[in-house]
């Protein structure tokens, strides 16, 4: 089931028949053949002439003002999609197969609207695993599995990081920037930025409104060099989205209660910014609508921008000559404000919908597979990386010695599987085991030949935040997990979990003279609201940041902890609702 809302400019290409060119209100996208796209949409990705929607089952069309003068959807033919990104005149292809194909006029000159696979193309072969693809203007980025970042495309603005004047363009991969681990920039960006591993932020190409973030001292229209961007709010950067003449950088708060702020620089009257006034350096976008409220996406245009809050609002700024700001009208809004939306069909799970902004056009969409700011994955890393978890020991190819996380490794595999896995780390070196490992826990293909070796053995292909509810206790398969029933549906909760988190579960799993192993508890009153936060707490022991804590909610979890005897719990899950509730307000 698909959900998706779009406002904006509706011609060039034209995504929605019998509507104006200019849609200015929030309205619900169709597909005009609903039952050739049954699949759920995992992406939507827009730019200038071009619209992208990719499906849960790695398919994808285009919308394109080259195709048909109907303006119908082009089924791009390439399978196995997991990622889509498209630029100004290019788009990009990463596959789970870990190929990148391309095609744009500065890539493939002679014929702009073929897609050709590059990933061949880079010179050193240990390159040629890529993690990431992202299009700019007339340039597309490269980020690989060593962590090092190849662009290809234009330099006219020396986004590519070299002289413009001795390199205009190239077709081929051409090697940036070493120990990157993550690439920023728009779709109508002329400018890149480099995050080290370090937390260092580099840029480099189009700097003629002070979009680079380097001070007024530094005013360059073409910054010819990666440039360490200085000055840079504390914090951990999250991510940087940017237009055509501005930035703008999200940044989560070191403290207690991590919190994302907002940053912009650029210049106003090019909008934007969220500001009224130029700004050459990353300064605080400030407004009463999110300052007590967490961001969960948002996402840049031409010259407009899109925030969306973990309560559910909706905000803008910017241009919106098109439309593309769903105010119902054209005017210009420099500061933030609220988009009115349509009501939601999964507003209960607001952290699934995603933003994506095209040159002049929006879309607010459902998907369950992109978490931009939330990564379960890595906290579930991080508590099975606790020291009594990592008990198991594989010798490499060397004598070396790697641990690995037990409980991770027993969910993926069975007994037999786990000596195999042995005897495959016993032949090779600590790099190559590291990405074995890596590609277990997270069932991401870093290393295609590696992967070729272990994909035999693996027992699921489920993403980790779905597989952590089959954690092996012990051999016995009708022991491993717990039954919760709700509304009609039930759902297995591993036991070790529950132990971990519930003296009241300890006690019940632990006790020798009471048989539990298909005992079911009930919690078909708990609305779906209340059950993610009860299912998120069991989990890991705290309350998602996303989720907006209501006396309504307080009031019937209070009534679910009482009867479940949920308080003997530590930390109570009591305090920790009227804490985050306290703080909200």
């Amino acid at each position: 089931m698909n959900e998706i809302i779009f406002f904006g400019r509706n011609e060039n290409p034209r995504l929605i028949e019998n509507k104006p060119n200019s849609i200015k209100k929030p309205i619900q996208f169709k597909f005009e053949n609903e039952n050739e796209n049954e699949k759920q949409i995992k992406q939507i990705s827009t730019s200038f002439d071009s619209t992208i929607f990719l499906f849960e089952n790695g398919k994808a069309i285009e919308y394109s003002n080259q195709n048909d003068p109907k303006q119908n959807p082009e089924k791009i033919q390439i399978e196995n999609i997991e990622k889509v990104s498209v630029g100004f005149r290019n788009v990009a292809i990463l596959t789970y197969e870990r190929n990148v194909f391309v095609k744009g006029k500065d890539i493939n000159p002679y014929n702009p609207k073929e897609f050709i696979n590059i990933s061949s193309l880079i010179k050193d072969k240990n390159d040629r695993v890529i993690e990431d693809v992202i299009s700019g203007w007339d340039s597309i980025y490269l980020l690989t599995s060593n962590h090092n970042v190849y662009g290809i495309g234009s330099n006219d603005y020396s986004q590519l990081g070299f002289d413009y004047e001795t390199l205009y363009k190239t077709e081929k991969p051409i090697l940036m920037m070493k120990n990157v681990s993550k690439i920023f920039l728009g779709n109508s960006s002329y400018f890149v930025f480099l995050l080290n591993s370090n937390q260092e932020l580099f840029g480099c190409g189009y700097n003629g409104n002070g979009q680079l973030g380097l001070g007024e001292s530094r005013k360059e229209t073409k910054i010819q060099k990666l440039t360490k961007i200085q000055n840079i709010p504390k914090g951990k950067i999250i991510d940087i989205k940017s237009g055509e003449a501005y930035s703008i950088m999200l940044i989560e708060d070191e403290n207690e209660n991590p919190k994302r702020k907002l940053y912009s620089c650029g210049n106003y009257p090019c909008n934007g910014l969220g500001k009224n006034e130029d700004t050459y350096e990353f300064t605080e976008i400030k407004s009463s609508l999110f300052e007590n409220d967490n961001i969960l996406d948002f996402s840049c245009g031409r010259y407009h921008t899109l925030i969306l809050t973990s309560n559910s609002k909706l905000i803008c700024f910017g241009e919106g000559e098109y439309g593309e700001l769903g105010t119902g009208d054209t005017e210009y809004q420099l500061i933030p404000i609220q988009i009115e939306l349509p009501k939601l069909r999964f507003n209960e799970n607001i952290s699934n919908y995603h933003l994506s902004c095209g040159a002049y056009e929006s879309f607010l969409y459902y998907s369950p597979f992109l978490s931009p700011f939330s990564n379960l994955e890595e906290d579930l890393i991080k508590l099975f990386g606790r020291k009594e978890f990592c008990d198991i020991s594989f010798k490499t190819e060397n004598g070396e010695i790697i641990e690995a996380h037990k409980l991770i490794l027993k969910y993926r595999l069975n007994q037999n599987e786990i000596e195999k896995l042995q005897e495959i780390i016993s032949n090779k070196s600590i790099k190559e085991s590291n990405q074995i490992f890596e590609m277990i826990y997270s069932n991401r293909i870093i290393n295609p030949k590696l992967y070729s070796e272990i994909k035999e053995i693996i027992n699921s292909n489920e993403k980790i935040e779905e597989t952590m509810k089959r954690i092996y206790l012990n051999e016995n398969e009708n022991e491993k997990d717990f039954i919760i029933e709700r509304k009609e549906k039930q759902y297995k909760f591993p036991k070790l979990i529950l132990i971990m988190r519930s003296e009241l579960y300890r006690g019940m799993f632990l006790s020798v003279t009471e048989d539990t192993s298909n005992k079911v508890t009930d919690y078909s009153e708990l609305s779906n609201k209340s059950f993610q936060i009860f299912e998120y707490w069991i989990y890991l022991n705290q309350i998602k940041d996303e989720i907006q804590i209501t006396q309504e909610i307080i009031d019937e979890l209070e009534t679910g902890i009482d009867y479940f005897q949920l308080n003997q719990t530590n930390p109570n899950l009591f305090d920790l609702l009227i804490k985050k509730f306290n703080n909200q307000n």
